[in-house]
């Protein structure tokens, strides 16, 4: 299986070529074109109804699309739903975690799960991030371009939860906001008041080892930007 990504970073597309007899899964609709050869299968997300479910509740699709080379070699042309950037990584056996929306295919040989997490909650992220270990391709898209960032072992960074697309899952991170820590109620309520000032309120604070794959722009900031300029429904 080979791959490239064209017309990198606003408007991405993956060119996947499978041999014959290789296969590719895909969020659902992620497809743009793709050879005569190739064969559809499609397939409940997260092993079951369960699994269907909580991928739905973080943000993906119901079903994942399997694409094969059944009559000889070809090609899938594969795009997220929004303009922006797609990152290729080959998987070795480790393990990440990726936030909702942000999945767009890999090799089938990958282990895709759900995991829940308060902490993605209240840093406004959703109640469950997918997990995907294993070896093979693996294919994300981001909101804008994808920026890597690599923690040392002890290493903090500190990351607004919507430029977030993936992070090695040996990294730890916690909610706090945006102000830094704070002790006490006076603390906490200046803090609350600074974060708030400044526009960013909750973040999170990363700790190494491991890689950080950031997006360039924030789908939620966009929204709030679009908001004002929506028509009210009349009374």
């Amino acid at each position: 299986m080979d791959y490239e990504i064209l017309y990198q970073p606003s408007y991405s597309l993956a060119r996947v070529q499978l041999g014959e007899g290789e296969s590719i899964t895909a969020e659902s609709g992620a497809m743009v074109s793709m050879s005569p050869t190739i064969h559809l299968e499609a397939k409940m997300a997260g092993g079951g109804l369960m699994g269907a479910v909580k991928s739905a509740i973080g943000g993906e699709s119901l079903f994942r699309t399997t694409f094969t080379a059944q009559s000889g070699a070809g090609e899938v042309l594969l795009a997220p739903a929004t303009t922006g950037d797609i990152i290729g990584l080959q998987m070795a056996g480790q393990s990440l975690f990726v936030q909702p929306g942000s999945y767009l295919a890999g090799a089938t040989g990958l282990n895709i799960g759900v995991q829940g997490s308060p902490r993605a909650m209240l840093s406004g992220e959703g109640l469950f991030l997918l997990t995907v270990s294993g070896a093979g391709l693996l294919l994300l898209s981001s909101f804008g371009a994808i920026h890597k960032v690599t923690l040392a072992p002890g290493e903090e960074y500190i990351i607004d939860s919507g430029h977030m697309v993936a992070f090695d899952s040996n990294i730890s991170y916690t909610v706090e906001k945006a102000s830094g820590r704070s002790q006490g109620i006076g603390g906490f309520l200046k803090g609350v008041v600074t974060s708030a000032l400044t526009g960013e309120g909750l973040v999170c604070r990363y700790r190494g080892p491991g890689d950080i794959y950031l997006q360039t722009r924030s789908f939620q900031s966009f929204i709030r930007m679009l908001v004002p300029f929506l028509p009210e429904k009349s009374k």
